[in-house]
């Protein structure tokens, strides 16, 4: 990591706040933008707070929902109907009787394998990004909005594994996951995470301290890898904000 890297921290009271900021951004970006707008989604419980807040009756009403695509920076290889789907979870408090159903593109996990899955979601991105390589001046992404694992890891791009060394391919299968859920993964990779106009990290709740202090600190994480074409900010909340690190915003 470079080490005249800052990162980009806000500390909000409370994940509601850190929510309502997020969507904020996200909004905002959505209208200064002209044409078709993509949003890479995350998993896990993290986010949820978040999606609820996009999809109440004073954010859906501004959302322009017609050029708007939504994706998924990785998917546990599961069942659409198994509550650990990353997507399914994002439809239900969000997406769905809102957004096109075209508009929606999940990773699909029906296929044989993480690997062939893999493979069908980097020609969509491709598809809809219109090349095959990525140009740093033209971002695949409007906003990524990212978590952070308890090891550092981000998406499904855990410490030390072979994916996150990954530099060409823009999705890749995870055939075991380094943390609970122990479940096939596929994962967005950092070339495609990292295309990005503005990339969101959403942080909240005492048990990230931990991780985010040693994030802040530079230590070599997969977290500290992901860093937008554009602004990468860290949304944080007042718990998760370890006090031993003090960071300009």
């Amino acid at each position: 990591m470079n080490p005249d890297y800052r990162h980009h921290v806000l500390t909000f009271p409370t994940p509601e706040a850190l929510a309502e900021a997020a969507a904020d951004r996200i909004v905002g970006r959505m209208l200064a933008r002209r044409g078709p707008i993509a949003i890479c989604l995350t998993g896990g419980s993290s986010p949820h707070p978040l999606y609820r807040l996009l999809g109440s009756d004073s954010y859906r009403q501004r959302i322009p929902w017609e050029r708007v695509h939504w994706f998924i920076g990785d998917e546990r290889f599961v069942p659409d109907t198994d509550p650990l789907h990353n997507m399914a979870a994002a439809r239900r408090l969000l997406l769905d009787g809102r957004a096109p159903a075209s508009h929606v593109h999940p990773i699909p996990t029906d296929l044989s394998n993480p690997d062939q899955a893999a493979r069908i979601y980097e020609s969509e991105l491709q598809a809809f990004y219109g090349d095959n390589r990525l140009a740093s001046s033209r971002p695949l992404f409007d906003v990524v909005l990212l978590g952070l694992g308890p090891d550092g890891h981000v998406a499904s791009l855990f410490p030390r594994q072979p994916a996150l060394e990954e530099t060409t391919r823009w999705t890749v299968g995870v055939p075991e996951a380094a943390v609970s859920p122990f479940v096939p993964r596929v994962t967005l990779t950092l070339p495609a995470l990292n295309s990005s106009a503005e990339m969101l990290f959403l942080v909240a709740g005492k048990e990230k301290r931990g991780i985010l202090s040693r994030v802040l600190s530079g230590e070599d994480l997969p977290a500290n890898r992901c860093r937008a074409t554009g602004q990468t900010i860290w949304l944080v909340d007042q718990e998760a904000h370890p006090e031993d690190v003090i960071e300009r915003e």
